[in-house]
């Protein structure tokens, strides 16, 4: 029997190509478009623009379009006009962006299970007045 090859290793080399997804994915509109779109997945429906946006507090109308145009250009979501009058746009996980979306929920439940530890320690950080070269 073959074994699967093993994956490829991590480069952190700045001409590496696999930065430019790490920097998609950790954009936090990146994050939380997924996130609401892999919701929506989950009860059988795509999210047009102006659901997204009202779901998405403080997100702008051109970051939302800017990570819609980024998402849909490395295939995490499609894209469906639907001929109506006005059109009507939709937005829903591809495949891929099903897989990516398990990655985001996973952090997603972290920051939820972790989040009085990380303000408390942000609470003793600010009042011991230290930080990076302040030591």
């Amino acid at each position: 029997m073959n074994k699967p090859a093993p994956p490829p290793a991590v480069s952190y080399g700045r001409d590496c190509p696999t930065r430019t997804v790490v920097d998609l994915l950790a954009n936090k509109w990146t994050l939380y478009v997924l996130a609401a779109l892999r919701e929506a997945s989950a009860h059988g429906a795509p999210l047009r623009f102006n659901q997204l946006r009202r779901q998405l507090d403080g997100v702008t109308q051109k970051m939302l379009t800017q990570t819609l145009r980024a998402l849909e250009r490395d295939g995490l979501i499609s894209r469906t006009v639907l001929p109506t009058s006005p059109l009507r746009v939709e937005y829903a996980l591809t495949p891929l962006g099903h897989e990516a979306g398990t990655l985001t929920t996973a952090i997603a439940h972290w920051s939820v299970t972790h989040i009085h530890e990380i303000l408390t320690h942000r609470e003793s950080f600010t009042t011991a007045g230290t930080g990076a070269g302040g030591r």
